[in-house]
């Protein structure tokens, strides 16, 4: 397509935003498997650690009715909800062949998430995209993280000395990628990190035109809750 900028992934990753949230349940294994049916090439969730230490796949982190909520940190995994998987069973069921991005909500999570991705062996991981709103937790993470990448989830009004300072802090970092929303991306942002060697992923591109406008921006990465949309996507990319 005329005008369409160079990305550093070809072709960008495709992660199913909660699973194939727009078609099933979130954050279920069902979820999960649908989406790779659907040809998502990546998985995207939550990670939190229960009472017992397992790390759990989970948006809000809290369980519980109205009258009695609780923190997941607080429960051991047998009394979590059923449809609450762990990590160990995405692995064993899905297996290894996809990117996997984590929103780590709770940092005392990240060992056991690295432990377990390990474990699962193949490619898992290298495969791991490790997210966080703090940078400075990412750069301090940088070397118990070892193979798996990370993720600096953000937005540019929280750049407060500016993107390009930004990029060059995740270079001498080693946060390998820039997460923001869809409606932040232009050309010349993704271009600058792109100059720094940073991966630029763009989240909540739900519809076609965002899809479509990413992928000429040189976005190496998308987030979406409509598997089948950003599929398609992709493939007229390609």
């Amino acid at each position: 397509m005329p005008g369409r900028l160079p990305s550093l992934r070809r072709p960008p990753i495709g992660f199913a935003h909660r699973g194939a949230r727009a078609h099933e349940q979130e954050n279920t294994i069902a979820a999960f498997e649908l989406a790779l049916r659907l040809g998502a090439t990546g998985l995207e969730s939550d990670v939190w650690i229960t009472e017992d230490g397992v790390a759990v796949l989970d948006h809000d982190g809290v369980v519980g009715s109205r009258i009695r909520r609780r923190r997941i940190r607080e429960v051991r995994r047998r009394d979590l909800p059923s449809h609450i998987p762990t990590l160990g069973d995405l692995y064993a069921v899905c297996g290894t062949g996809f990117e996997l991005s984590l929103d780590v909500k709770d940092p005392d999570a990240l060992p056991v998430v690295l432990a377990t991705a390990r474990s699962a062996g193949g490619r898992a991981p290298e495969r791991l995209w490790l997210c966080h709103h703090e940078w400075e937790f990412l750069a301090s993470s940088r070397e118990l993280a070892g193979e798996a990448r990370l993720v600096d989830s953000t937005s540019v009004h929280s750049m407060k000395k500016g993107p390009e300072q930004r990029a060059a802090a995740l270079a001498n970092a080693g946060i390998d990628a820039v997460n923001l929303p869809e409606s932040e991306w232009t050309g010349g942002l993704a271009a600058l990190f792109h100059r720094f060697e940073r991966y630029a992923f763009g989240w909540d591109a739900q519809h076609e035109r965002q899809l479509d406008n990413l992928l000429d921006l040189g976005i190496d990465a998308l987030y979406s809750d409509h598997v089948d949309r950003m599929v398609e996507a992709i493939e007229r990319y390609r």
